[in-house]
């Protein structure tokens, strides 16, 4: 197949997956898409939560239906039924596909079933990978696929694909931190809502994965936040209020949470007992979190005027790991410096 269509199909599968960047906690973010043998692209899907279809299911079932007609799992969030569905009724109409993932497609049978082994049944005539699993348990799929005769071929976009999964990587062994904030135009970030409610569910459906979140001691006492995930009814995270001084209005509604834990340190040591740490704040917080943040995250509103405070005199380089342009624009990065 032409290298420009793999690419593109690749690229497609990355742009799904980065939508869902760290919402498949404590899975990796993964995208896939489907090629026709003529080289259009016939869909894309990504994994959406831990426990949900992988990516590859929903890249498959649609393909699936557009192709059939049959609109049977159109609509199924239900992975154990797709892939039987599939096997049972594909009518070797992906015979002559082929198909993009990000990641290579798991071998084993977890809360889902075997990914590598659904490709295989099916009949797909060729699978192209960005990155190999890095996880022993889950990783094989290449493998069980080329034993089948269907070409496997790794390494397309690979730094791409290593850059999506750079959280996965990171929580296994200690916390992914990431610094959140919301600006204007002119670079205010403070009097009243700044970014959309689609940013704002976006950053609610992240507190819902997270295990802490990270604010200041000045923060909570001038804005009195609950730091919950309401607009998705997800959970409230833990919380770490960073300050000095201990003292505390308690009828602070994020106090009032039942089975929440506040932490109130002078220091970050509290985040080492948790894996995805999500860190709020202005200025001053950006300054002291340097040194424990793994990854910046940008609401940035289309808006001029109605703030005064900007996040101060801080001079960094970032590299933009991903963009998204909504109502908003949504912004992943990491320091230049990481680079070196």
């Amino acid at each position: 197949m032409d290298t420009a269509v793999i690419q593109y199909a690749m690229k497609l599968a990355l742009e799904a997956a980065w939508d869902y960047q760290l919402l498949t906690f404590p899975n990796p973010a993964v995208g896939a898409a489907c090629i026709s043998e003529n080289g259009s692209i016939l869909s894309v899907g990504a994994h959406k939560y831990a426990g949900g279809p992988h990516a590859e299911v929903y890249a498959l079932r649609d393909a699936y239906t557009l192709l059939s007609g049959d609109t049977s799992i159109a609509d199924s969030d239900d992975s154990h039924h797709i892939h039987e569905y599939l096997r049972t009724h594909h009518n070797n109409l992906f015979r002559t596909l082929s198909m993009a993932v990000t990641l290579e497609p798991c071998s084993h049978r977890g809360k889902t079933p075997s990914c590598a082994l659904l490709v295989r049944d099916l009949g797909i005539k060729s699978l192209y990978v960005s990155c190999k699993d890095p996880n022993p348990d889950a990783a094989g799929g290449g493998e069980i696929v080329r034993a089948s005769g269907v070409e496997c071929v790794f390494g397309i976009m690979e730094a791409e694909g290593q850059k999506l999964l750079e959280p996965f990587l990171k929580w296994q062994n200690s916390p992914f931190v990431f610094f959140k904030w919301a600006q204007r135009l002119d670079g205010t970030i403070d009097n009243g809502t700044i970014s959309s409610a689609t940013s704002r569910t976006h950053m609610h459906a992240l507190r819902d994965k997270c295990d802490l979140i990270v604010i200041g001691g000045n923060t909570v006492r001038a804005d009195r936040p609950t730091l919950d995930a309401r607009m998705v009814n997800g959970k409230a995270p833990d919380v770490l209020i960073y300050s000095r001084e201990r003292d505390f209005d308690r009828t602070i509604p994020l106090f009032t949470i039942p089975n929440r834990q506040v932490f109130i340190a002078s220091d970050f040591e509290p985040i080492r007992q948790y894996r995805l740490v999500m860190i709020e704040g202005g200025a001053g917080m950006l300054q002291a979190s340097q040194s424990v943040s793994d990854w910046y995250l940008s609401y940035i509103a289309p808006k001029i005027g109605g703030g005064s405070q900007t996040l101060g005199p801080i001079t960094e380089d970032f590299e933009v790991l991903h963009a998204k342009i909504t109502d908003n624009i949504i912004l992943w990065m990491k320091k230049q410096q990481e680079l070196l």
